[in-house]
This record gives structure tokens, sequence and C-alpha cells, in this order.
């Protein structure tokens, strides 16, 4: 973290836009039908009774899913400890399949796979629950025990959500790690974990080329002595080494598998995954999230933010090596019934046509996606959605980082100007959407709207008090919520830091403000923010700044030390296809932050680059950008795209 002294940060982006609910999206939403049942007026009589019997709600919530046993007690909670549906018996995997086999869902679409080379299939509920058992089988006559850690090493491909729900259906604890991760992030993943067996592939197709996994494998094995048998998925035919004794092809361990394996009656605080996430520097952190709480969390929020129904084809663009992929593309969905879309490729190759096309052919009508993939398509401009229906989408999401307001208005008016945007505010360690909007609910650009229902989120300045509407301070969460991560795997005073810095609260690591109506503004990272002349500024309200402005596709905006003003903002701009940058165009850049935000937060210098730097999720890494400028070490760059 950065210091905690720093004064709060105004909000200075003006944003003042409002975008009110259309009745009938309202009248037909989930989050309304459950206003019903309770017998309530509002969202307004919702959101307090929640909040203040936070306990009772996600009762409400977990007795919609099937437990083994029930609870004793809904939740223990002694800071930083929370257990949640204490004394209860569940199975995340029998909630996603088991339970729908004598109901009609088991022959409904779970989902359509489609590899960037154009291969498809197909799998109903009943096929994705009989290929699980199947798997789930081969890994306990591989030895694979409750408690074990698997590493899944998969692309998204069918194969990798089978085989994490058959890991959980057995008891064991998956790690999955992104594909496009290196040999050595890999195998510092794996040794930390102790995994016992490695699920991988032979490769993949990504933008027209394949990607080797096996030998990634091997290669990083040779430092992970836990790991005693690899399984192999036949993807793309290419020859890789296999190891007598070690390895084995999936198709081939599948062929000896019984039909049917089990499923684990599991404590409801039992490890469901460990899921490594990197922080500023130094080793990545494992976060450890569990059966019956993450179960309820991921549930509720799908049906109720989502607002996911029988009838929709669903499509979260993310990757399963992520949490995004964790909670909204395996367990959310399944959880709720849902029909969706996984595609392999890039949303963007060959060409920007790829998501429009996608969403067209299966008739998709909620789709989840990143903000920088939406600056992405910004940057190819209107003239590719405009060769596309896409009348069938009802409702968008962003996630992974705030959305800059044009980015906002951008994205529903390449849908049909008509559909409610979903920006929501979480984090790995949360599990679950923590500050989102609700489908009743007037939308704000730029704003991730007002906790979810049961949760209570402040701005709090360094002492821990609450500041004034429009103030900028530290984010943090006061109410326990289930699907919150139980501890940092082999790392206690880690997991201790979230709660130390502002005790019985937890400290997200960022800055924010809220404004008159409640709605939280998201300032990026604490780490982020920029000290100009007695100022502090948040680098994304710069970034919102410099994107309003048609030229510009994405931006991110840095502080470097100055002697006379503490720090000046150096700004990176992408431009939008076809615009070339200039003196010229940086001046008039210059002026159109000075408009809109004021003289403070003009950039002192533009870099216009062709590119800026990610995480494989799509978050720009500004601390890599400030790193370079000042000749720094750069820390662990693990999840860097390129």
């Amino acid at each position: 973290m950065s210091e905690m002294g720093w004064e709060t940060t105004d909000r200075v982006l003006k944003e003042e836009r409002i975008f009110t609910p259309r009745p009938e999206e309202v009248a037909a939403s989930n989050i309304t039908a459950y206003i019903r049942e309770k017998g309530m007026r509002d969202i307004e009589e919702l959101y307090v009774w929640a909040s203040d019997n936070f306990e009772e709600f996600w009762e409400d919530m977990a007795s919609r899913l099937h437990w083994f046993r029930p609870w004793d007690n809904v939740l223990r909670w002694e800071c930083p400890d929370a257990r949640w549906f204490e004394g209860a018996r569940c199975n995340i995997v029998y909630n996603c399949l088991d339970r729908y086999m004598d109901t009609p869902v088991r022959n409904k679409v779970a989902f359509y796979w489609e590899g960037e080379n154009g291969a498809r299939r197909i799998y109903s509920y009943s096929r994705l629950y009989d290929e699980v058992n199947r798997m789930a089988s081969a890994l306990v006559r591989m030895g694979v025990k409750k408690g074990d850690r698997v590493a899944v090493y998969l692309p998204r491909i069918p194969e990798q959500m089978v085989s994490m729900l058959a890991a959980a259906r057995i008891g064991a604890v998956h790690t999955l790690i992104y594909s496009g991760l290196s040999e050595k992030a890999l195998a510092e993943r794996i040794q930390d974990a102790e995994a016992k067996l490695v699920i991988t592939a032979d490769g993949y197709f990504y933008r027209g080329n394949v990607v080797e996994l096996k030998a990634v494998v091997d290669r990083a094995i040779r430092y992970c002595p836990s790991v005693e048998r690899i399984l192999v998925v036949r993807r793309t035919g290419n020859r890789v080494m296999m190891v007598t004794g070690r390895d084995v092809y999936m198709d081939e361990a599948l062929a000896l598998a019984e039909r049917h394996q089990p499923c684990a009656e599991m404590e409801a605080e039992d490890p469901l995954f460990i899921l490594y996430t990197s922080g500023t520097t130094g080793r990545p952190k494992g976060v450890v999230h569990v059966h019956g709480g993450y179960m309820v969390g991921v549930y509720a929020t799908t049906k109720l933010v989502l607002d996911l129904k029988p009838e929709d084809v669903y499509w979260c663009t993310a990757d399963p090596g992520w949490i995004t992929g964790h909670s909204y593309v395996v367990y959310g969905p399944l959880l709720n019934g849902t029909t969706q879309l996984i595609y392999e490729g890039a949303v963007d190759y060959p060409d920007p046509a790829r998501l429009y096309y996608n969403v067209d052919a299966y008739g998709v009508s909620v789709l989840y996606t990143a903000p920088t993939a939406v600056r992405a398509l910004m940057h190819f401009g209107e003239a590719w959605p405009a060769k596309f229906s896409m009348g069938r989408v009802r409702l968008l999401g962003s996630v992974g980082e705030p959305i800059n307001p044009e980015a906002w208005v951008w994205y529903r008016k390449a849908f049909g100007d008509r559909c409610p945007v979903m920006d929501t505010w979480w984090q790995t360690e949360t599990g679950m959407h923590m500050i989102t909007p609700l489908i009743p609910m007037p939308l704000k650009p730029g704003s991730a709207g007002r906790p979810f229902l049961g949760q209570r989120a402040e701005v709090v300045d360094a002492e821990g008090n609450p500041v004034s509407t429009g103030k900028g301070g530290y984010l943090v969460l006061r109410n326990p919520w289930p699907s919150m991560m139980r501890s940092i795997y082999g790392d206690r005073d880690k997991y201790e830091s979230y709660w130390n810095r502002f005790p019985g609260k937890y400290f997200t690591g960022d800055a924010a403000t809220v404004d008159g109506d409640g709605y939280f503004w998201i300032q990026g990272r604490v780490d982020d923010v920029i000290k100009k002349a007695g100022y502090r500024l948040g680098s994304m309200e710069i970034e919102s700044a410099l994107v309003s402005h048609e030229a510009v596709s994405e931006a991110a905006a840095i502080g470097l030390p100055d002697e006379v003003k503490g720090e000046r903002i150096k700004a990176f701009v992408v431009l939008t296809q076809g615009v070339q940058g200039s003196d010229y165009l940086a001046d008039r850049l210059r002026d159109h932050v000075r408009s809109t935000m004021g003289v403070i937060a003009v950039p002192d210098e533009i870099a216009f680059v062709d590119s800026l730097p990610k995480t494989r999720s799509g978050k720009i890494m500004r601390r890599l950008l400030k790193a370079r400028e000042l000749g720094q070490e750069v820390g662990d760059l693990s999840t860097l795209e390129e």
C-alpha cells in the first residue's frame, strides 16, 4: 500500500447523465419478483431490510439451494474469521448439476462451446453431469483424495470446466491457473499449493497460433516435487513428451473410469478452490474460497444482478483462470440453471466482428465483459456493431476495473441504446459482486452503484471516520458476507492485513467517493492516486476525461515526482483507429481535460502509444508504467498480458 496519511481525494470528474430503467424491464426483473415475494413496496425498502437483517437475507438465499445437512448457525463472526452456515453439509457441484437430474433442466443446454478454429460442442446439463462424474472417477483412480490440491492449467475448452467440477465433486481443492501464464508463474502457483496432480492440454488455438501447454508444464514441474501425475487433454494434436507412469492422456483415463462418482458431502467451510492473484510486488497470493458461503454468494448475485432467466443465453467473456470466470462463468450460471456461451479465442480475432458475430449467432441476451474489451472495440469504431442486429441483447455487464463514462455510454449504444449496464465492483478476495447497480435503479455512467443487498460499504479517512459527500477516501466494507475469502493460503499475516488497517472493517485498497444518492464512484487503487499541488486526483478520473474525447480509445495516467508540484501528471494515450498523434492533438486533449475537470487535472505530458500494459484479465498496469519511467524494479509481472 502507499502512505496512509494522504488527504481525502475529492471527486473532480463531473458526470451528470442518468439513465432511467424502462418500466417493462423493471417489472420483469428477478429483483422485482423478489421484492414482491418479500411483500415489500420497492427496492428502497428491500435495501433497508437486507442491510439491517443481513444474516436473515443470506439465510433466505441459502434456503433456495440443496444442503445435505442444514446449518446450526447462519454466521459465527470473530473478525477477521467468518464461519457461514456453520454445521451445514453441502457440495457446490451437487447444486450445479445433481439437483437438476430429475427435472427438465437435465435436457437444457448448459453451454455452447466454440473454438477459435471453428470447432463446436454442445453440452446439456445431463451430458455435463455424465462427464464430470467420469472425470471425478478418473481422479479418484489416480489417487486424488479429499483435501488434495489439483492444478488445472487449461484453456477455455469444456475440459476446463469439467476438471474444476470433478475435483470439487470429490472434495479436492482446485487451483485453476490461467493458460497464458509462463512456466515461472505456473511453477510458483503449483509449488505454493503443493498440488498433487496437474491437468493440462497438448496446446490450444489463440489468435491463429498453437500455444503449446504441455511443454510449459514439463519445464515448470522440475521445481514442483509435490506433482505425482499429469493428465493431458488432446486439443491441437501436436506431439508432446509423455513420461510413462506419470503422464496419461485424459481420454485414456476416462475410458477406464466409472460412470458415476458419488458427490462428497462437504462441510460448508471446507475449501473449494485456491485462486492466485498478484500483489503489487512479490509472490502471488493464494485466495481460499469455500463450498458453502461462496456458493450462496455467487448464486444470489448471478440471479439478482445479472438477472439471468431460464430463456436467456448468457456470455461472460472472462477466462475461468480469473475470479470472474470462477464466479460468473462456471459456478454462478450453473447454480442458476443457465444456458451460456463459452468461446475459446480472443473476442477481437480475426477482426472486431468476432464478438458481435457470436452474440448474433448464439442469440446472446446477457453479455458480461471487461472495460478493456469495450475500449478495444471503441477503438475500431461504430461501423462494426452496425453490421449485426444483436436484437436479443437485453442486459450488459462490466467487470474488472472502473469503466469510463464514455466507454459505458458507447457500450450501451453499440448494443441498441436500450440495455441497462451493470457496472460491478468486486475482487478476487470478495468472491462476488459487492457494489453494483440493480435493474430498478437509475444508472449513472462511471458509477458502480450501491452496495449489494446485505452489504454496507463506506468511504473513510485515514482515521477510519466516514468522509462527507463528494469527498474521497478509502473504500471499506463493514459487514461480513458469505463468499468472502477465508484465508490467504499459507500466509495468515497477509490475510489479517486486510482487516488490521481499520479494525473490524475490510480495507479494499481502493479509493472512492460517494455522491448524495449513495452511489459509489471508484477512483482506482490507492497506489494510483496522483498527488499534485496539494490535490489528490484519481487516475481513473483523468483517464475518463481523456477517453471522453473522440480521438482517444484508451488512456493511463500516472504521477511522477516534481520538485514544485509534488507530482506531475503523465498520460499515455491510445488513439482511435485512423487518428495520428501530434503536438496539436496533445494540446487539444489538454484543453479537453481542462474543460472537463479543471486546470489541476491537466496532464503535464502526453505520450501517444500503440497499447497499454495490462494484466491478462484486462486491468491496466499503471505501476509498470511508473516503474519504467522512474527506472525502478517492476516487481511481479506474472500476470502481464505481453
